[in-house]
C-alpha cells in the first residue's frame, strides 16, 4: 500500500506462546447475541471517500460500507463474486474483464446499484486522481463500458491478469453517482455505500457502523454493529481502555511490552485474550543506487552478510516479527528464500570484508543509516540504531543513524539525499505483483534509482500477462535472485498482526489474514 500512507508498525508480543489464548479466535462466534462490538485502534481513518483513501484505516472503512465486484474471502488470496454474480476474462487473453452483477443490489439509502454506479466509481477515482488515492493501481485501465444495467467490462491497455485482485480491493469500492461528485471529493465525513454495514457517524474521536438492511452479498454479519474509537496514536491510553474492557477488542497500536503488562495484569482472571494472525506487512533497508557509498555493489553485500535478522526480532522486536529473506513474504504464492540463500542467515564477517575487498575498499565504510520515528513503528529508530551497530561491530563499517519526521523524510528520500533509507509495505491485494511491480516496474515508488531491463521489460510483463497465477512460480523466482544479486533493497522482517480481546469476543482471528481485510462481520461477542 502507498508507502507515504502505510500504517505504522506497532509490534505485538508474539513470544508469548504459552499465553497465546484462542478463545476469542475457535468459536465461530457460537452462542452470538448479536450484539454491538467495540474496537480500538491508536490510527487513524484518513478519509471515508474512496476516491481518496489509500491508507488501511481508511480501506478499513471502505471494506465494510463499501462493495467491490469481488472480494476476498476470510484466508483466501483469490478474489470471489460479491457484488458480481460472475466476472472473467475474454477469450484466452487478460485485456477484456467483464463483470455481471448480482440481481437486487442497493446501496444502504435504498438506491438501485447497476452498470452505471460501477462506471461512475472507476471514472470518477481516475479522473479526480488524488495524490492521495487509489488512482494509482489501475494504470492499465483504459475505459469502462456498461452494455446493460448489469453488465461492467473494462477495457485494458496492457495485460494484467492481477486485474480482478486489484478491484477486489478497497480501490474497487462502488458508490452511488446521486450522492457523489464526479468531478470533487466528498468532504462532509458522510459515506453510502452497498457493503455490509453503513456508516451512521463520523467524528474525530469514533465511527460508529450499523448493518446494512439493503446489503446483497456474501458477507453474514454476527453483531449488531461496530463503533471504532480512535486513539489517535495514544498507545497508552489504548492499552487501558482494553484493560478497562472499554473496549472490546484493540486493534493495532500496543507495544510489545503493553501486551506484556496487559498478560501480566490479567494472569489468572482469564479476562483477555490475545489472539495472532499472518500477515504479509514487510520492511525493508532500501539502498539508492546513485549514493556515491551505498550505490557500490560490494558495500551493499557486505551490509547483505553482517544483517542478523534473528538478533533484531529478538532485542528489538521481541518475537512479534518473523526473519524475511526475500522481497516477496512468505504465504503469498511465488515466495523463494533468495536473500537465505545467496548470504546465508548467520552474519560473516569473512565474507562481507570480501565483498568491499573486491570493490576495492580498505577502510572502514563511513555510512549512516535515515529513519523516521514513528511512520513505520515505535521500534524503528531502535532498529536502525541495532543494525548500526552490528555494522560497526564487524569492524567495517562506522556506521550511525539520524531519524527526521515523516514529512522531510519522504521530501529527501525523493530528492536522492539519503544512501540508506527504511521503507515498509502493506499490500493492496495478496499477489506476488504487488510486492514486485511497485518497487521494480516504472514509477519505482521507493524512489531509489534502481533499473533492471530484464525485470520490467520481461518478468513483470510476463507474470502480469499470466490468467494462472500459479504459473508464474518461475518467472517471480528469478526476480527474486536478481534482486538478491544486485540488492537495490534488503528485506528485513515480515509481520506477525495480534489483537487483544476481551473474553467471550469471537471470529478476530477472521480478520487477521493476508488480504488484509478487517471484517466487521465476523466478530460477535455474548
Amino acid at each position: 500500500m502507498n508507502l507515504r500512507n502505510q500504517w505504522p508498525v506497532l509490534p505485538l508480543v508474539a513470544g508469548l506462546a504459552s499465553g497465546l489464548l484462542t478463545g476469542c479466535g475457535t468459536e465461530d462466534g457460537q452462542g452470538a447475541d448479536g450484539s454491538g462490538i467495540v474496537v480500538g485502534m491508536s490510527d487513524d481513518v484518513l478519509a471515508t471517500d474512496p476516491a481518496s483513501g489509500y491508507d488501511p484505516g481508511s480501506w478499513l472503512l471502505f471494506n465494510n460500507v463499501f462493495q467491490s465486484l469481488l472480494s476476498f474471502p476470510k484466508g483466501a488470496t483469490e478474489p470471489q463474486p460479491d457484488a458480481a454474480e460472475k466476472c472473467a476474462f475474454s477469450g484466452t487473453g487478460t485485456k477484456i474483464y467483464t463483470c455481471t452483477l448480482r440481481d437486487g443490489l442497493k446501496f444502504s439509502n435504498g438506491d438501485p446499484l447497476t452498470s452505471k454506479d460501477v462506471k461512475f466509481s472507476f471514472d470518477r477515482m481516475l479522473k479526480i486522481n488524488d495524490p492521495d488515492g487509489p488512482a494509482v493501481m489501475f494504470p492499465t485501465l483504459e475505459n469502462v463500458s456498461t452494455p446493460d444495467e448489469k453488465t461492467v467490462v473494462f477495457k485494458l491497455n496492457t495485460a494484467d491478469a492481477t486485474f480482478p485482485s486489484k478491484i477486489a480491493s478497497g480501490a474497487g469500492a462502488i458508490v452511488d453517482h446521486r450522492e457523489y461528485d464526479a468531478k470533487g471529493l466528498r468532504e462532509d465525513g458522510e459515506a453510502v455505500g452497498s457493503g455490509p454495514y453503513k456508516l451512521e457517524s463520523f467524528g474525530d474521536d469514533r465511527a460508529v457502523f450499523s448493518v446494512n438492511e439493503h446489503y446483497r452479498g456474501t458477507a453474514e454479519p454476527k453483531n449488531s454493529g461496530v463503533t471504532l474509537e480512535f486513539f489517535h496514536g495514544d498507545q497508552k491510553g489504548l492499552q487501558q481502555a482494553v484493560e478497562n474492557a472499554e473496549v472490546d477488542i484493540a486493534y493495532r497500536g500496543l507495544t510489545a511490552q503493553a501486551i506484556a503488562d496487559i498478560e501480566e495484569a490479567d494472569r489468572g482472571t482469564g479476562g483477555i485474550d490475545v489472539v495472532e494472525g499472518s500477515s504479509a506487512e514487510v520492511q525493508h533497508l532500501v539502498f539508492n543506487m546513485d549514493d556515491p557509498v551505498a550505490g557500490k555493489p560490494g558495500v551493499r553485500k557486505a551490509i547483505a552478510h553482517l544483517l542478523d535478522r534473528d538478533a533484531l526480532i529478538r532485542d528489538v522486536y521481541e518475537g512479534t516479527a518473523t526473519p524475511l529473506y526475500s522481497i516477496i513474504p512468505a504465504g503469498i504464492a511465488g515466495h523463494n528464500t533468495a536473500f537465505f540463500d545467496t548470504y546465508g542467515a548467520r552474519p560473516s564477517k569473512a565474507k562481507a570484508a570480501a565483498a568491499l575487498q573486491k570493490e576495492g575498499i580498505s577502510g572502514k565504510v563511513k555510512l549512516t543509516l535515515w529513519s523516521t520515528p514513528s511512520r513505520y513503528g515505535p521500534a524503528t529508530d531502535q532498529e536502525l540504531q541495532a543494525i548500526a551497530g552490528q555494522l560497526n561491530a564487524s569492524g567495517l563499517f562506522r556506521a550511525d543513524v539520524q531519524s527526521v519526521p515523516f514529512a522531510q523524510y519522504e521530501k529527501d528520500i525523493a530528492a536522492g539525499k539519503y544512501g540508506v533509507y527504511v521503507k515498509g509495505w502493506v499490500p493492496d491485494y495478496p499477489d506476488a505483483d504487488n510486492f514486485t511491480g511497485p518497487f521494480f516496474g516504472k514509477g519505482n515508488v521507493l524512489d531509489n534509482r534502481y533499473d533492471n531491463s530484464t525485470i520490467t521489460e520481461s518478468l513483470l510483463p510476463r507474470t502480469a500477462a499470466q490468467r494462472d497465477r500459479a504459473a508464474t512460480d518461475k518467472e517471480f523466482g528469478q526476480l527474486q535472485d536478481i534482486v538478491a544479486e544486485d540488492v537495490p533493497v534488503l528485506p528485513v522482517w515480515q509481520a506477525k498482526q495480534y489483537a487483544v480481546v476481551q473474553d467471550g469476543v469471537y471470529g478476530v482471528e477472521y480478520c487477521l489474514d493476508a488480504s488484509t481485510v478487517f471484517r466487521f462481520w465476523e466478530l460477535s461477542k455474548n
